[in-house]
């Protein structure tokens, strides 16, 4: 009995399933599964994100025949062969110790075909998997990653600029300077550098998954030159427009190596938690938190500046600025905004960035998963 229902073509990564065809693509090239191997990779595919026991396995792709569970081994073994998924560090196919499997990675429906039985037997009247249908589908996943980079940074933006105009509102030596406009004033600061940098990111790996599949060495690729291309050009209207405005501008503010290692941390943190597509949605986010303060950390020791540090020398480079972050100096034993300091906070910035960044893509990958799932 054959466990193919309806004729859905399904993508995940760099492959395509087209049930009703039975047939297995990585790009433009056919793989080859046996029929009851076919069959095996149908169901969990189909049965994305939920356990698939070994009977059942044994019901609907063995039906017909009694066999031992080493014949289910090998069955997952190849299809894991066929796509080159990892046991170790799955990104397709998740072993449930003495239970069954789970398909982790994220699956989309490309297109429909009319049901078989409208068609004659011939398999020359198969419909083909439509090349439109595709594209949109994998142009809308790039935009939503896009966004969802876009809405991680906006978060993260938030919190910086709460975290900063706190301490500015504690520090200013203008009493006419309410508290409530530092905050607001920081808070729209953070959070438009938050979103071009989060959008940066999100824009470098959705364009990665969109040429290269969802392999993690290209979303880490795509991430790095994000950041790095948005960076660089924020800090270049940056300079100009203090150029413009004051006739001057301070030099090391926050640009394209900063923006290249925060992206490095989202995607070399999104992958140790397991991808985007972990079983645990908390994983991820946990890992990318603590390779984003270490690479927050690492910035500050070499030199760099990210938005603390970058406040701090605009107070330098202008006698008359109101702006003054010393007391967060008083919580590290400094004077003032001094380099243990900048260090710390820079690693907190790290943290929040690649920690919210990864979240929005998780939770967006989660919802549209369900999305699926539940046509």
């Amino acid at each position: 009995m054959s466990i193919v229902h309806g004729t859905h073509i399904y993508r995940f990564g760099e492959f395509t399933l087209d049930a009703a065809n039975r047939q297995l693509l990585n790009g433009n090239q056919r793989l080859d599964l046996n029929s009851r191997y076919f069959d095996a990779l149908v169901l969990l595919v189909r049965e994305q994100g939920r356990l698939v026991d070994k009977d059942r396995f044994f019901e609907e792709v063995w039906d017909d025949v009694v066999v031992s569970d080493s014949a289910l081994t090998q069955c997952i073994k190849e299809i894991r062969r066929q796509l080159e998924d990892d046991v170790a560090k799955p990104r397709f196919i998740e072993t449930v110790p003495r239970h069954g499997y789970r398909f982790i990675a994220e699956v989309a429906i490309i297109a429909r075909n009319e049901p078989p039985e409208a068609h004659a037997s011939s398999s020359e009247d198969a419909v083909p998997p439509s090349p439109t249908a595709e594209g949109s589908s994998t142009l809308s996943s790039a935009l939503a990653s896009a966004l969802a980079g876009a809405g991680g940074g906006a978060m993260a933006g938030v919190l910086g600029g709460l975290l900063y105009g706190l301490g500015l509102a504690q520090s200013s030596p203008d009493p006419q300077i309410g508290n409530t406009s530092v905050l607001l004033v920081l808070i729209a600061l953070s959070g438009f550098v938050g979103v071009v940098g989060g959008f940066g990111v999100g824009a470098g790996i959705a364009a990665a998954e969109y040429a290269a599949g969802g392999r993690a060495a290209w979303r880490m690729v795509g991430a790095v030159l994000g950041g790095l291309l948005v960076g660089g050009s924020v800090k270049l209207l940056g300079v100009d427009a203090f150029n413009l405005l004051l006739g001057q501008t301070p030099a090391g503010i926050t640009g394209g190596v900063e923006g290249a290692a925060r992206g490095l941390a989202v995607g070399l943190g999104a992958h140790l938690g397991g991808g985007f597509e972990a079983p645990s949605r908390w994983r991820p986010v946990v890992a990318a938190a603590a390779t984003g303060a270490v690479a927050g950390v690492l910035i500050a020791v070499s030199g760099g500046h990210l938005l603390g540090g970058s406040l701090d020398l605009l107070a330098q480079s202008f006698s008359d600025s109101r702006i003054t972050l010393d007391a967060f100096g008083r919580y590290f034993g400094e004077v003032r905004f001094g380099r243990t300091t900048q260090i710390v906070l820079a690693g907190i910035e790290g943290l929040i960035f690649a920690g919210c960044v990864v979240g929005a893509f998780v939770a967006s990958r989660t919802a549209r998963r369900t999305a699926v799932i539940d046509r």
